[in-house]
């Protein structure tokens, strides 16, 4: 076919060959080696079939490319201690996130204190869901928007592998840095729920909308509703634990005149801390 195309074609023949710096290069000769006749016709339908799309029916099964079944969240997260609760967030398939995942993000604080124990903090910073740097680094707020916590923290004596634990709302990254769904949401709740009841923090952070969402729905009515901007300034409460809601990094360094508000909301959960104490 390719010498009808007028293509030169490399053919081995038995003789005449040349070794040129180890490379066997032989005489085009192909006109010999494959008589015209040797070359089957192709009948048209063969030619149209092979334009058609291939159809689902027609692959192989090594060629089935879909990905492993979802299944449902692991049963007993309620009383997990913290190495399982780990582990059913690193194997989790209850939701369509975990196709497109690198890592998941668990969190990120300090050491525990013994096995099987949660770390003891007294500050939870809650985030919404991991971008594309924390999907492949496996650790909440890296890159811009974690520099920029990571000052908003030094400010007030934290530190991420110290005194503060770190986690998200959701715990994969959603396609294109999207918006997570509610049914994300609701799937990954039960996780940050054992999260903070292994924890027990002091007061908890909330950062941005889905994580004061997440945490509020139970508190406040119809808070989906409300602006960020007006539960903003006062404690909320979450299973007894209060609650600030403010900015998230990400939000703060497109919208600069409010890190203003953002220390303000910071400055509020160090007084209401000290209250508790």
């Amino acid at each position: 076919m390719l010498a009808e195309m007028n293509i030169p074609v490399w053919w081995p023949p038995a003789a005449a060959e040349a070794e040129v710096e180890g490379i066997a290069m032989v005489a085009p000769a192909v006109s010999a080696a494959v008589p015209r006749a040797a070359i089957p016709p192709v009948a048209p339908e063969s030619i149209a079939a092979s334009k058609r799309p291939a159809r689902a029916a027609d692959l192989k099964p090594s060629e089935d490319r879909a990905a492993p079944a979802l299944q449902p969240l692991p049963a007993g997260i309620a009383t997990m201690d913290w190495p399982a609760l780990q582990a059913a967030v690193a194997g989790c398939r209850a939701c369509r996130l975990c196709e497109g995942r690198h890592n998941t993000v668990f969190g990120v604080g300090p050491a525990a204190p013994a096995p099987g124990r949660a770390p003891q903090v007294d500050w939870l910073i809650v985030g919404e869901a991991p971008g594309e740097k924390e999907d492949l680094a496996g650790e909440p707020f890296v890159g811009p928007a974690g520099k920029l916590l990571d000052n908003m923290l030094k400010a007030i004596g934290l530190d991420r592998h110290a005194n503060v634990f770190i986690a998200n709302v959701i715990k994969c990254r959603p396609p294109g840095n999207r918006n997570p769904e509610p049914g994300e949401v609701a799937q990954c709740e039960p996780y940050l729920r054992r999260q903070i009841e292994l924890l027990e923090p002091k007061i908890i952070l909330a950062m941005g909308r889905f994580a004061v969402n997440a945490l509020l729905q139970a508190t406040v009515p119809e808070v989906h509703k409300l602006p960020l901007g007006k539960l903003r300034g006062q404690p909320h409460q979450y299973r007894g634990v209060p609650v600030i809601a403010t900015y998230h990094p990400a939000y703060l360094l497109r919208n600069l005149p409010d890190k203003a508000k953002a220390w303000a909301d910071l400055c509020l959960a160090l007084e209401v801390l000290q209250r508790r104490a």
